[in-house]
């Protein structure tokens, strides 16, 4: 069975890495180099950089960061944030990153997830879904950053970029974002009957919630603020995992 990993989120706005509570009142956290130099050497598994304004301002995510942070990490990482197509997706993995996520784009054009696994593997395509609550769809699917709601129903969607070539799903509970309270486990357990790996994302608080979350079957557990701030450090949060019985990369 393959380790499960724990992932820290950078999420990037104009060259800086911030962090918010349910997309909103973003405060600056420093450098994206800086950030990713520590996780590496704290022993994180991978990091996912997503610029949270690209789709927005209708621009890809921009290079010189890519390539900056490449030099630096010797993990895999992800970036996503205004990738439109294949030609977006090539520069950005030539600058160094390991795989790209799509969100809005994807949305807008479904097409985009087959092409991007048609040309580099399916390994290297991550989705990326934010979503909320919804009395009518269970839940919703919103775009741009989360500030643009759907009429697209989650969980149909979700299968639908598996369908589509998906190599992994990023899977964020707006709800939950930045509140500490916990995953979105009810989410989860409708998310993990897929087919490929899942990331959880949205919540986490305490190092329980992490456990909660791989115990509902997801492959790897991603967050921001807890990493950030130092609250709390990879090491004891793997060897809390581990003491649990999960197989984790130490």
């Amino acid at each position: 069975m393959p380790a499960k990993r724990v992932i820290p989120c950078l999420d990037v706005k104009n060259g800086r890495v911030v962090k918010g509570v349910q997309f909103k009142d973003l405060r600056d956290l420093g450098h994206p180099v800086d950030l990713a130099r520590r996780y590496d050497a704290e022993g994180a598994d991978e990091l996912v950089f997503l610029d949270i304004s690209a789709s927005q301002e209708a621009r890809s995510t921009r290079e010189i960061w890519v390539r900056d942070v490449a030099r630096e990490l010797s993990i895999p990482f992800t970036v996503g944030g205004g990738i439109a197509c294949v030609d977006d997706a090539k520069r950005l993995l030539r600058a160094g990153a390991d795989k790209v996520a799509v969100n809005t784009a994807a949305a807008l054009r479904p097409a985009l997830v087959s092409e991007l696994a048609d040309a580099f593997g399916r390994q290297c395509v991550v989705a990326a879904v934010d979503v909320k609550r919804d009395p009518d769809l269970g839940w919703r699917v919103f775009l741009k950053g989360g500030t643009e709601p759907t009429d697209r129903a989650a969980l149909p969607w979700l299968q639908e970029l598996c369908d589509l070539g998906a190599g992994e799903l990023l899977l964020t509970s707006m709800d939950r974002d930045g509140t500490g309270q916990g995953f979105d486990i009810q989410l989860l357990d409708r998310a993990t009957e897929l087919p490929i790996p899942l990331i959880a994302s949205g919540g986490a608080g305490l190092e329980i919630h992490f456990l909660e979350a791989l115990e509902h079957g997801a492959d790897a557990v991603l967050a921001a603020t807890l990493f950030h701030e130092g609250t709390l450090p990879i090491p004891k949060l793997k060897a809390y995992l581990a003491h649990n019985g999960m197989l984790v990369r130490m």
